[in-house]
């Protein structure tokens, strides 16, 4: 069984505000009051007593299709930063840091196998089942095998999705993740904020931090499934609402990276001066990401680095 995430789950949020503040009229003090009662709601994801990924956690990647090396490098970084101390704070470690709040203490991240297939030996269109195919061939001793499909590959599915997780069954039981490059299918739905959104506010575009929209966005949604593996790997983890379609560590707080955010607004997050990337950790070699808010067990709310 796999579950799957929804990147934007905000709409009917800016349908209550919408109605809120034409109901109201000029009286904003009215609006300011209602919108933050709507804010100051708990967000509660229940643990439902199963299995987490705690401790040292092997992260193995199956790359399908053509990946060029720099983009296989800045994701590989990506994971690299989640278990390195010595990057500045705020941190992609900083951000990761969160996880340890769950029942079982800290998890670690390490990059493990890399098998590329640049000969899309599936095809360029995938079903569900093909991914976990692919999942396998990195090996099922207690890893976390991530599928990461390129530009150019169809999957069932993708763009109403932007990544999945899961888990196979049995005795040979392994986590699994999905992510697909969207730069040419659906970035306004998979790699927002870093292209102009499908609906909603149309706000520029913030410029991605490494420089390419599809591999920053993929960082996006591969920090989505990272989070939900270790804190549900297995479906009875920490999340809210069914299991075949839950609220998880990050999808519970989507479209949120830096403090006042709101939908179709990202918040405000950090800008390199040179480049005008917008980004809000910092990681192994010099590297600059944005990553997503993460729900924190300890005040019930969702947490940005900045």
């Amino acid at each position: 069984m796999a579950s799957t995430y929804p990147l934007n789950t905000c709409k009917p949020l800016v349908i209550l505000f919408i109605f809120v503040a034409s109901f109201f009229g000029p009286s904003i003090a009215a609006t300011r009051k209602l919108a933050a009662l709507v804010e100051q709601q708990p967000l509660v994801l229940n643990y439902h007593n199963g299995a987490l990924l705690k401790g040292n956690v092997t992260v193995n990647l199956v790359w399908y299709g053509k990946f060029t090396p720099i983009q296989r490098s800045i994701i590989v970084d990506y994971i690299l930063s989640l278990s390195s101390h010595r990057s500045p704070l705020p941190s992609a470690a900083s951000w990761w840091k969160t996880t340890e709040k769950y029942k079982g203490g800290s998890v670690s991240l390490v990059v493990g196998k890399q098998i590329l297939d640049e000969a899309y030996s599936l095809g360029k269109s995938l079903k569900n089942s093909q991914l976990v195919y692919l999942a396998a061939r990195g090996g099922h001793m207690g890893s976390v095998n991530v599928v990461l499909t390129a530009k150019d590959v169809a999957v069932d599915g993708f763009c109403m999705k932007c990544g999945t997780h899961g888990s196979t069954r049995g005795k040979a039981r392994f986590a699994y993740a999905w992510v697909g490059n969207s730069e040419t299918q659906c970035p306004g739905q998979c790699a927002w904020p870093f292209h102009q959104p499908i609906y909603g506010p149309q706000t520029p575009p913030l410029v991605a931090p490494n420089g390419d929209v599809g591999v920053d966005g993929m960082v996006i949604n591969l920090a989505t499934v990272l989070a939900a593996t270790v804190t549900n790997p297995f479906n009875n983890g920490y999340f809210q609402g069914p299991a075949t379609a839950p609220l998880e560590a990050v999808s519970a707080c989507t479209g949120m990276f830096g403090s006042g955010s709101y939908p179709g607004y990202a918040g405000q997050v950090l800008v390199d001066k040179t480049t005008g990337a917008s980004y809000n950790a910092h990681g192994v070699n010099g590297r600059k990401y944005l990553l997503p808010a993460m729900w924190d067990p300890q005040t019930s709310a969702c947490s940005t680095l900045v």
